[in-house]
């Protein structure tokens, strides 16, 4: 029959504890999908290699008026706003030779001109990060995941943007277009980064907005993560080959990696 000398359970009711186990429900499958991966020996992703534009910086209102500057200078008639966003992570001489279907010469002075123009607009605070970015960034650090940059940006801009959000002592690497040969989404960017600090690719995970991102990650046998937010559309992340598609930033420490 029924016993009932067993102990009665009390659970605690206090607000904390229920969001507690309202995040245990929530994530319980990747929880589940995390422990099933280690139980079957695969790699546990250690490093993480972020884009920098649209992934980490909100700078696409000071990219598209900086480019548009520069076009304006020459007197070229400006391609759409949307030609502009669409080429947000190539190299910058591309930006233009893609965008308005100039030639490699016009592009190249082009490009100068947009770097003399974005120190005039770059003024404080024109980029921003991302909700959630810092703090995320800090939790994966202090977890011991290795963190590194691969933007298309050369370092004379990157590493004062890096600056100013505080956060360049969290990374280990820092690439920029001025370390490479070939950039994205040619896998030169990954490489040197596995190279410089001596880890594999199924360790690694290559998160950005962008289908060169996702590509560049992918080309170098890594794990890939597309962010919604930024510059690139879902559909093309996709097809691009994206493993991973998060919506928020701080999603990321929800994947199971």
């Amino acid at each position: 029959g029924f016993r009932n000398d067993l102990p009665i359970l009390h659970f605690p009711t206090c607000p904390l504890f229920i969001v507690f186990i309202q995040l245990l429900f929530r994530h319980a499958k990747n929880l589940s999908i995390f422990a099933d991966a280690i139980s079957k020996g695969k790699p546990v992703m250690k490093l993480y290699i972020f884009d920098f534009d649209g992934t980490l910086g909100d700078s696409r209102g000071l990219i598209v008026r900086t480019i548009m500057d520069s076009f304006d200078f020459f007197g070229i008639q400006r391609p759409t706003v949307e030609a502009c966003i669409e080429t947000i992570g190539l190299p910058l001489a591309d930006c233009f030779t893609v965008s308005a279907h100039l030639s490699d010469e016009e592009g190249d002075e082009c490009a100068d001109k947009y770097r003399e123009i974005f120190h005039r607009n770059n003024v404080k605070e024109a980029v921003k990060p991302f909700d959630g970015v810092i703090g995320t960034l800090n939790m994966l650090h202090g977890q011991g995941k290795t963190l590194a940059v691969a933007s298309s940006r050369r370092h004379e801009s990157l590493d004062g943007l890096l600056a100013d959000f505080d956060i360049t002592n969290l990374f280990s690497a820092i690439i920029g277009a001025d370390d490479v040969v070939n950039a994205k989404p040619n896998p030169e960017p990954v490489n040197k980064i596995l190279s410089d600090l001596s880890f594999s690719p199924s360790e690694t995970i290559v998160i950005g907005d962008a289908p060169y991102d996702i590509m560049m990650g992918k080309n170098a046998g890594a794990t890939a993560c597309g962010v919604t937010y930024g510059n690139g559309k879902r559909d093309e992340l996709q097809e691009a080959g994206a493993d991973f598609l998060i919506d928020k930033f701080p999603d990321l420490l929800t994947l199971p990696i």
